[in-house]
């Protein structure tokens, strides 16, 4: 059963939950232990979680998303430690940063063909641009936006 799972992805403890659903507190801790929980209890128990029965008698709380669960690459990493993204990225960002390197690289390499210096001024931003546009391809990839 997963009314543990529940419970403290709700971050309440069990004599708070015992007082939201009108149990005991020593039946919650047998219901968690596995013990089988009678009709009633299991109505209560939902009405307090704000959930159905049924997905209290599930056995887990997430089944199977370790498979789905893939791990970031190296570079990823690397970024996230170094600070480059935020602990939580933000997908709106890297497209406006992605925005303003090509928009400021084209307008260098069309100044370059005046000055050498902004020609490569120019391709720098645009490799830096085409890098965030990678990054943000590899963020879809691996779903790591936190708003968007």
């Amino acid at each position: 059963m997963i009314l543990k799972q529940l419970r403290l992805s709700k971050h309440l403890t069990q004599a708070q939950l015992a007082m939201m659903s009108g149990l005991n507190i020593r039946t919650i801790q047998r219901i968690e232990q596995g013990h089988k929980p009678s009709m009633e209890s299991l109505k209560c128990l939902a009405a307090a979680l704000e959930t159905d029965i049924n997905t209290l008698q599930k056995e887990s709380f997430m089944p199977n998303q370790d498979a789905s669960i893939r791990p970031l690459p190296l570079w990823l990493k690397v970024w996230f430690f170094l600070g480059t993204f935020k602990s939580q990225p933000d997908r709106r960002l890297l497209t406006r940063l992605e925005f303003i390197l090509h928009a400021f690289g084209l307008s260098f390499c069309l100044i370059g063909l005046f000055s050498e210096a902004a020609l490569v001024g120019g391709l720098l931003l645009l490799v830096n641009a085409y890098f965030i546009r990678y990054s943000k391809y590899l963020g879809d990839k691996f779903s790591i936006w936190s708003g968007s």
